[in-house]
Protein backbone atom coordinates (compact mmCIF):
# COMPACT_ATOMS: atom_id res chain seq x y z
CA UNK A 1 0.00 0.00 0.00
CA UNK A 2 2.92 2.50 0.98
CA UNK A 3 4.45 1.67 -2.11
CA UNK A 4 1.34 2.02 -4.48
CA UNK A 5 0.85 5.76 -2.68
CA UNK A 6 4.51 6.70 -3.01
CA UNK A 7 4.35 5.99 -7.24
CA UNK A 8 1.05 7.95 -6.47
CA UNK A 9 2.78 10.57 -4.98
CA UNK A 10 5.34 10.81 -7.94
CA UNK A 11 3.44 10.82 -10.67
CA UNK A 12 1.25 13.69 -8.96
CA UNK A 13 4.47 15.54 -8.19
CA UNK A 14 5.53 15.50 -11.86
CA UNK A 15 1.68 17.22 -12.97
CA UNK A 16 2.15 19.72 -10.66
CA UNK A 17 5.65 20.68 -11.87
CA UNK A 18 4.46 20.14 -15.12
CA UNK A 19 1.35 22.02 -14.77
CA UNK A 20 3.33 25.13 -12.66
CA UNK A 21 5.78 25.62 -15.40
CA UNK A 22 3.33 25.92 -18.29
CA UNK A 23 1.55 28.97 -16.56
CA UNK A 24 2.93 32.43 -18.13
CA UNK A 25 4.59 35.06 -16.18
CA UNK A 26 1.82 37.49 -14.39
CA UNK A 27 3.92 40.68 -14.31
CA UNK A 28 6.75 42.41 -16.00
CA UNK A 29 8.35 44.53 -13.15
CA UNK A 30 6.64 46.92 -11.84
CA UNK A 31 4.72 48.50 -14.45
CA UNK A 32 3.80 45.02 -15.15
CA UNK A 33 2.23 45.47 -11.46
CA UNK A 34 0.70 48.50 -12.13
CA UNK A 35 -0.96 47.88 -15.77
CA UNK A 36 -1.60 44.64 -14.54
CA UNK A 37 -3.71 45.62 -11.68
CA UNK A 38 -5.74 47.78 -13.92
CA UNK A 39 -6.26 45.16 -16.82
CA UNK A 40 -7.56 42.48 -14.01
CA UNK A 41 -9.62 45.56 -12.74
CA UNK A 42 -11.15 46.67 -15.56
CA UNK A 43 -11.51 42.82 -17.09
CA UNK A 44 -9.48 43.64 -20.52
CA UNK A 45 -7.11 41.07 -20.33
CA UNK A 46 -9.31 37.59 -19.15
CA UNK A 47 -7.32 34.34 -19.02
CA UNK A 48 -7.42 32.14 -22.07
CA UNK A 49 -8.53 28.81 -21.63
CA UNK A 50 -5.21 26.89 -21.64
CA UNK A 51 -4.26 29.06 -18.91
CA UNK A 52 -7.12 28.93 -17.03
CA UNK A 53 -6.88 24.55 -17.70
CA UNK A 54 -3.14 25.06 -16.00
CA UNK A 55 -4.08 27.01 -12.90
CA UNK A 56 -6.89 24.49 -12.35
CA UNK A 57 -4.35 21.06 -13.09
CA UNK A 58 -2.28 22.74 -10.84
CA UNK A 59 -4.66 23.83 -8.09
CA UNK A 60 -5.97 19.58 -8.15
CA UNK A 61 -2.70 18.89 -8.34
CA UNK A 62 -1.38 20.89 -5.36
CA UNK A 63 -3.99 19.49 -3.02
CA UNK A 64 -3.57 16.04 -3.96
CA UNK A 65 0.20 16.38 -2.83
CA UNK A 66 -0.67 18.06 0.22
CA UNK A 67 -3.11 14.70 0.43
CA UNK A 68 -0.96 11.86 -0.15
CA UNK A 69 1.95 13.82 1.56
CA UNK A 70 0.12 13.58 4.93
CA UNK A 71 -1.34 10.39 4.38
CA UNK A 72 2.50 9.23 3.47
CA UNK A 73 3.40 10.90 6.98
CA UNK A 74 0.82 8.90 9.17
CA UNK A 75 1.22 5.70 7.53
CA UNK A 76 3.65 3.23 8.79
Amino acid sequence: MKTFLMVLQFVVCLALIGSVLLQPGRSAGLSGAIAGGAEQLFGKKKAKKSEAVASKVSTVSAILFFILSVTLAVTK
